[in-house]
């Protein structure tokens, strides 16, 4: 879980913004996206800090990369990333590092990183690295994804989900910047290929 202090030793003048930031990720719609997701993401970023360029901007980006999560709304990293800007602007951080906090934000809408872009390859990983997870914790993921989905139809759902899951099966290289993407990338696409199974219903 993640406390206002583990905010406060990033930006140590202000607690206003980090009271707000842990309230949006607790609304009560979210049941991935949650603080224990965003707390997964910085011990990933604080474990593997040495392959960034600017740490901290990825730990800021993780921070509001979720701050505005609306299951059928398409423009959240977006929003998020104008919140970012707004907030970290106020605070006073250096406007360059703002624009990258902002830019890896977006970079999380559809986990394209360029080569040789350390900072989104992290913040990426990071992200995704539930995916390498170990199979109890992977099928709580992945009930709890369903849970904030829960409005839509159960086929729907299932072709939908396994569309998306496709995609991330169909890279080679899920994992780009941690020392064991490629063991990452093997478990990842372990759980992947279960669940889609069981989303069609193949034998």
């Amino acid at each position: 879980m993640v406390s206002l202090a583990d905010w406060q030793r990033l930006i140590p003048t202000d607690s206003a913004a980090g009271r707000d930031l842990l309230k949006r990720w607790s609304e009560p719609h979210r049941h991935y996206h949650t603080l224990d997701h965003l707390a997964f993401m910085l011990k990933v970023i604080d474990e593997h800090a040495s392959c960034a360029d600017d740490p901290l901007a990825v730990r800021l980006a993780a921070w509001f990369h979720d701050a505005i999560y609306e299951p059928f709304t398409p423009d959240n990293e977006e929003r998020s990333a104008a919140l970012a800007v707004r907030v970290l602007s106020d605070l006073g951080v250096a406007a360059d590092r703002v624009a990258e906090v902002a830019r890896l934000i977006r970079l999380t809408a559809g986990h394209a990183v360029a080569e040789g872009d350390r900072n989104g390859a992290l913040l990426a990983d990071a992200d995704l690295a539930i995916l390498a997870s170990p199979p109890a914790d992977y099928a709580r993921y992945a009930a709890a994804v369903r849970a904030e989905y829960a409005a839509v139809p159960e086929d729907a759902f299932r072709s939908g989900r396994a569309q998306i899951l496709g995609t991330f099966l169909a890279e080679p290289d899920l994992f780009r910047t941690v020392p064991a993407r490629a063991e990452w990338t093997a478990r990842a696409h372990d759980n992947l290929r279960a669940e889609i199974t069981t989303l069609l219903g193949a034998p």
